[in-house]
């Protein structure tokens, strides 16, 4: 398999959904291999390593939660995004508390879907490099320090972690519920975290105001927040 060809699981037992989607991703670039039963899928977890999962919450003969939880417990940190139709806020709880990185409610377009996908790559390779950067940010992931337009910034560890986290998205819009799940790691307290994140994110933007004369942080109104590519 060649190194830009990413293998994806897909664990839907809808047929024809399954078929539209793998097409979708095949036309990208991906490789993708397909399982319709959750006792498939643990299979070929055995026979071959996978880049990413797309996980159907509901399955024929075993809850898609139970996968999550299995491959967790085995150790796997192997990305994982649900898609289902449960899309209410205690449904998304369960799904990410579970070991989901990532959640994706049906309907959905495939633009949204490949969006998620490539935010979930890009912060599996981040996560193996010692620096990363994207547009004026440059963070050292080792020494936890920030550059911006080449200037250092002061930062505390949790402003620190809120914008490395911008910068693994490469542009990628982060929604609160993504910065609550992945920086703050609490998935099941969006709101009372409301505040602290808005109190973070003014804190962290001032600092970069102050210190290097400019803003890289940019605010997606009613969605969340996304780094600008210069």
């Amino acid at each position: 398999m060649k190194e830009h060809e990413p293998n994806l699981l897909l664990i839907e037992d809808d047929a024809s959904l399954a078929h539209r989607l793998a097409q979708g991703l095949r036309q990208e670039g991906y490789r993708v291999v397909n399982a319709a039963t959750a006792a498939d899928a643990l299979t070929l977890f055995a026979q071959e390593a996978f880049d990413l999962v797309l996980l159907d919450w509901m399955l024929p003969d075993r809850d898609g939660l139970e996968i999550v939880r299995k491959l967790r417990g085995d150790g796997r940190t192997i990305p994982v995004l649900m898609l289902t139709a449960r899309g209410e806020t205690e449904d998304r709880v369960m799904g990410l508390d579970s070991g989901a990185d990532d959640y994706l409610v049906k309907p959905f377009a495939l633009a949204e879907l490949l969006a998620r996908i490539r935010s979930l790559l890009r912060r599996t390779t981040v996560s193996r490099e010692k620096a990363v950067e994207w547009g004026l940010v440059h963070v050292d992931l080792v020494t936890r320090r920030a550059k911006v337009n080449g200037k250092g910034v002061d930062l505390t560890p949790r402003e620190f972690d809120v914008l490395a986290y911008l910068v693994s998205l490469g542009g990628e819009i982060a929604s609160r519920h993504m910065l609550v799940h992945n920086v703050w790691n609490a998935a099941g307290r969006f709101s009372s975290l409301d505040n602290v994140i808005d109190v973070h994110m003014a804190n962290l933007r001032r600092k970069l105001r102050e210190t290097t004369g400019c803003d890289p942080i940019e605010t997606v109104r009613g969605v969340g927040y996304r780094l600008r590519d210069k």
